[in-house]
Formats: C-alpha cells, sequence, structure tokens
C-alpha cells in the first residue's frame, strides 16, 4: 500500500543484433487504497457490539415489563426478608401501679368519729388511726362484765354447797358401813352363843335381821351419794356453763369497744378519709383507706383478642425508667370491660425504689416463645393478603405468592410453608396491587 498512487510507463529498450522491443510495466496491477475503510470498519463492529449490549440488558427487562400485570414504585413499598430464628409472642401494653394491699377500713359501730392522722400521712401497722364514741357500747358492756361477776360469784357459792353436800353424803355412806360392820359383828357373836346355848333362837335371829337392815341401809347409803354427787355435779356444770356463755358474751362487747380504736392493718400511708372529723357514722360505713407501700401490683388493660392466650404464671417484664423488671402474671378478670380485660402483674424481685400509686409504665407480656422458626417482619401484607398471600420479590419483580402462616406477634410473623430463608417479599399493604399476579417494581 502505497500513500500517494503512482502510474508510470517504463520503456525498456533491448537492443540485440540491432532490433528495437518495447516491454510494459506493472502498473496496471496497482490498487489504489483509501485510508477511511479501516475506520469504518471499527466503527461499524463497535456499533454491532453495543446493540448486542444493549440488547441483552434491556431484552429481560422488556419480557419483564411485557409479564407484569402492574407496575408500582419502590419508594412506596417496605422489603423484609425471611430468616430464621427465635420467635416471640407478646403483647405490649400500659400498666398501672397498683398497690397489693390497700385495704378499706369500716366503723365497727355507730357513733362520732374522730381522726387521729390526716391523709397522706405514714403510719405503721397497728398504729390507732381513729377512735369512735359509743357510750351505750360502753355501758352495755360495764353491765354484763359486772353481771359475769355475780355469775361467778353463785358458781363459786355452789361449788363450795356442793362440796359440803359431799361431805355429808360420805358421812352417811361411813355411818352405814359402820352399821352393817357392827351388825356382821354381832351376828357372829350371836353364832357362837347359839352353839354353846348362851342365848336363845330369838335374839339370834334378832341379830340376823339387824345385819340385813344394815345391808339395806349400807346399800341405799351408797347409792344416795352416787345419786346426789352426780346431781350436784350437774348443777356446778350448769352454774359453770352460765359463766362460760356470760364471759364469751364480755369478750365479745369488749372486741366490739376495741374496735371503736381503728388501726392500721399494714405499715403505709393514709389514703382517704372518706367522712369529716367528729361526724356521726353508721355501723359498716367506710371511713378511711390505708396504702402498703411495701407490696405493689402492676393492673393492666389486655385487648379481648388476647384473653384466650394469657394463663396465670406467664412471665412478663416491666421498665421502670431505665430498669427492666421481671414479673409474673397472677390474676385476669372473667370480664371484659370496653373490649378489654383487666391483668394483675406481681414483681418476682423487690419492688423498685421511688414507685408511686397509679404510675405508667410499659409492660410485655410473653404469651409464647418459639425457637429456631421461619419467619418474617409483620406488615400490612397480613391484613391486605388475609394471612394467605405474599409478594416475593426477584429481580425487581413481585409474584403472588401462597403462604401459610403460624402464630404472629406485634414485630414477627411466623411461616408455615410458602416461603423459604433468605426470600425477601414485600410487607407493605398490597391493596393497590389489585390481586395481580405479577408486579413490576420501579427504582
Amino acid at each position: 500500500m502505497r500513500d500517494e498512487p503512482v502510474t508510470r510507463q517504463t520503456t525498456i529498450l533491448f537492443y540485440s543484433i540491432g532490433t528495437k522491443m518495447k516491454i510494459s510495466d506493472t502498473s496496471s496491477q496497482d490498487i489504489a487504497l483509501s485510508p477511511a475503510n479501516g475506520r469504518k470498519k471499527i466503527l461499524i463492529l463497535s456499533a454491532v457490539v453495543a446493540l448486542l449490549l444493549l440488547a441483552w440488558v434491556t431484552v429481560p427487562a422488556v419480557q419483564r415489563w411485557s409479564q407484569a400485570q402492574q407496575s408500582v414504585s419502590a419508594e412506596r413499598l417496605r422489603f423484609a426478608e425471611v430468616v430464621r430464628g427465635d420467635f416471640v409472642r407478646d403483647v405490649t401494653v400500659q400498666g398501672r401501679i397498683v398497690a397489693a394491699v390497700s385495704p378499706t377500713l369500716f366503723a365497727s359501730q355507730g357513733g362520732t368519729i374522730t381522726f387521729s392522722v390526716d391523709a397522706g400521712d405514714t403510719v405503721a401497722e397497728g398504729q390507732v388511726l381513729a377512735t369512735i364514741d359509743s357510750p351505750e357500747l360502753q355501758n352495755q358492756l360495764l353491765q354484763e362484765r359486772s353481771r359475769l361477776m355475780s355469775l361467778q360469784i353463785e358458781y363459786d357459792r355452789q361449788r363450795i354447797a356442793n362440796q359440803q353436800e359431799v361431805l355429808e353424803n360420805t358421812r352417811a355412806f361411813d355411818s352405814a358401813t359402820i352399821s352393817l360392820k357392827a351388825a356382821q359383828r354381832e351376828l357372829d357373836r350371836s353364832q357362837q352363843a347359839i352353839e354353846v346355848g348362851a342365848i336363845t333362837a330369838v335374839d339370834y335371829e334378832r341379830a340376823r335381821d339387824n345385819l340385813e337392815t344394815a345391808q339395806v341401809m349400807h346399800k341405799h347409803a351408797a347409792l344416795d351419794t352416787e345419786l346426789d354427787n352426780e346431781r350436784l355435779e350437774f348443777e356446778l356444770q350448769t352454774r359453770q356453763l352460765a359463766v362460760e356463755q356470760q364471759a364469751l358474751l364480755v369478750s365479745d362487747l369488749t372486741r366490739q369497744v376495741d374496735e371503736l380504736s381503728i388501726v392500721s392493718p399494714a405499715s403505709g400511708i393514709v389514703g382517704n378519709l372518706l367522712v369529716d372529723q367528729k361526724t356521726s357514722v353508721t355501723r359498716n360505713q367506710a371511713v378511711l383507706s390505708v396504702v402498703d407501700l411495701s407490696a405493689f401490683e402492676i393492673e393492666v388493660q389486655v385487648p379481648e383478642n388476647y384473653v384466650s392466650d394469657l394463663a396465670l404464671g406467664m412471665l412478663a417484664e416491666v421498665r421502670a425508667g431505665s430498669q427492666l423488671q421481671r414479673a409474673t402474671l397472677v390474676a385476669v378478670s372473667p370480664e371484659i370491660v370496653d373490649n378489654q380485660v383487666s391483668a394483675r402483674l406481681r414483681f418476682d424481685e423487690p419492688v423498685p425504689d421511688g414507685l408511686r400509686q397509679n404510675q405508667r409504665l410499659s409492660t410485655r407480656i410473653l404469651l409464647e416463645e418459639k425457637l429456631d422458626v421461619l419467619m418474617v417482619q409483620r406488615g400490612q401484607f397480613l391484613e391486605s393478603g388475609s394471612g394467605r398471600l405474599a409478594y416475593r420479590v426477584i429481580n425487581n419483580m413481585a409474584y403472588r405468592t401462597p403462604i401459610v402462616i403460624g402464630a404472629t406477634s406485634l414485630a414477627s410473623v411466623e411461616i408455615l410453608d410458602g416461603l423459604t430463608v433468605g426470600d425477601t417479599i414485600i410487607v407493605s399493604g398490597t391493596d393497590a396491587f389489585d390481586d395481580a399476579d405479577t408486579v413490576m417494581i420501579n427504582n
């Protein structure tokens, strides 16, 4: 190849033996080449390669676009990955601190009340909080005490009289015994005398009659003594029962008089004074309350859809400030009010310092715990697909996929079938998809 084509004619003359001949050169076989042809081929090859690359990139996108029934922007969606881990089903509710021991005290008798404390005062167990003036009850107690003393004196008198009669009965019995022995000795002498002829048969028979009479008298004396002693014991027991009955009456009246002084059943603070100072109260009327600050519980209101899952003994976590305390579910109300059920939690550990009555705390009740299960973040897709459908994302395409869910919590959903570990699904609402089988996601 030459930069410039050259055309020339060369005449070569051969002289041979005086003859002249003309021979042509190779200029007629040369071809003139343009320098732009090589550059044009390179451009054409580059264009073909670019078209192939464009087709390789755009054809799948076009295919996906042709398959998609809907198209949505990724900014409007939330995605989550299916993972395997420990599933904890819980319910988080607001709790309210209440005193486990907060008794309301009542007036035991009617009368005029006098308070010794004010609302909010700190009191100790057994401290007198108020007294009720009831002259009628106090006078009745004095009368019954006097009657008890009278009955006690009558009982002592009867006891002494019984001892005297027992002594007389013993004397009579002893006399009959002596008479019987004397009659027996007289009969023995008469037996010996009649054998030697010292007495007549009449005297002997008289001695025998005297012995029989003594025996009868001794027998009746023994029976009379036994019966009379039983009678005396019965009379003394009757007097004793009367004394005991009166003592019980006096004891009960004493208790009622003592209850005129209202004492604190626990250490804590005085709640509310339910009546005014120096006012007249009736029997069984509420007068004040006491709050035991050493025993707190947490009252929570749980939505009714969790009621069937609640069971006594369930563990819970209570956050009090920066502290996380463990608690146990100890009571569940059988009644549902305003779509909620009331429950009580009790601290497993010592009650944290600084808690106050009616203080609000964040409470988490652990309903269920499963280890190593397939789960995904909970989202609006549960409501959109009624818990049976999810959209699985593959290469910016979302495919409608049937799923089977298990337990649900506030944060996660257990997946039983339809998805595997590593799958990405749309967890936001999918109502805008109109149940499309495939949805294209635009970045």
